[in-house]
């Protein structure tokens, strides 16, 4: 059991590094290439930063444990709005005011209904995840020349407050490069393995672990982030990063890895969290359409409600 907890938390710790070196090393690259700033965000920062989540559901899939990959996926779905949403609101209010949140989340929702209606014949089948793949190019097509037609390059000054420094020099953008594409596979690889043999010590299906450990570990980054942000009274990003965050969940994460192989999906799942999944999309819609800000009051029911659902996984 301890090699099995070492070797998960060896793994949630190393995706967290080699995706950013592999998403600073993309942008450095990108920038040096020419490409737009507002194409960077929107295409190498966005995929890049989805990176964990796509290794660790790509390595489940392969590897026998769907479960996992579903629930990856479904589990930083819910935990982004009740948790990487409610914890930073008891610090900051979250204010829905942001340009464009109404029509993201609506595509949001979109994209969720379209995931649940796929997998609810029990298998996400290629044809279904090339359907996924294909609306979320369309959708960053759409973003771009929408932010053009307006002259805004909104994205430029956002993925370099949220990256940092980034490598511009060619061996270092390299290193970087190497260390996230060499970085993220083995990362998979152990906190696959180590939550597979936990899953199996317990006593507990996989869909739990992916549900819950798994789904907290990659939306970590996303935590920090947003509770950073809630801190310098910068909270309202949050909303918006919530929202790609879960577009790109499904889209590209399920899209790619079920490009690459079908994925059968247990019945728990479908029969309890891919419902949860939508009743908090839906709120997070509520909020957005009808611009509630959330403060500590309804930060306090989300962080609560997601404590709640955690318990009733196991």
């Amino acid at each position: 059991m301890f090699l099995d907890i070492s070797m998960l938390i060896a793994g949630l710790v190393l995706l967290v590094f080699a995706g950013d070196y592999l998403v600073k090393g993309a942008a450095g690259l990108a920038e040096n290439l020419g490409i737009p700033p507002l194409v960077i965000g929107l295409t190498v920062v966005a995929f890049g930063t989805s990176a964990p989540e796509l290794f660790v559901s790509l390595q489940s899939a392969l590897s026998g444990a769907p479960d996992i990959a579903v629930g990856n996926v479904v589990g930083s779905n819910i935990a982004n709005i009740l948790l990487v949403m409610g914890a930073p609101a008891l610090i900051a209010a979250i204010h829905a005011n942001q340009r464009g949140l109404s029509r993201n989340t609506a595509v949001m929702i979109a994209f969720t209904l379209a995931f649940m209606w796929m997998l609810s014949d029990g298998t996400l089948q290629r044809i279904e995840a090339t359907g996924l793949f294909a609306g979320l190019l369309l959708f960053i097509i759409a973003q771009i020349l929408r932010a053009r037609v307006a002259m805004e390059d909104v994205v430029s000054s956002d993925y370099h407050d949220e990256l940092g420094e980034m490598p511009h020099s060619s061996g270092k953008i390299a290193v970087f490069l190497a260390g996230g594409l060499i970085g993220l596979p083995l990362a998979a690889h152990l906190t696959v393995a180590g939550a597979s043999g936990l899953a199996e010590k317990f006593g507990v299906s996989q869909a739990a672990i992916g549900l819950t450990i798994v789904a907290i570990g990659t939306s970590l980054p996303e935590l920090a982030t947003t509770m950073m942000a809630a801190w310098r009274k910068e909270a309202d990003v949050a909303l918006g990063n919530i929202i790609g965050s879960n577009i790109f969940n499904i889209a590209a994460i399920m899209g790619i890895t079920g490009m690459i192989i079908p994925i059968p999906v247990s019945e728990v799942i479908l029969q309890r969290d891919i419902w949860v999944m939508l009743v908090t999309s839906l709120l997070l819609a509520i909020i957005c359409f009808a611009r509630i800000t959330t403060g500590r009051v309804l930060g306090a029911v989300m962080f609560i409600g997601y404590l709640g659902y955690i318990v009733s996984i196991f």
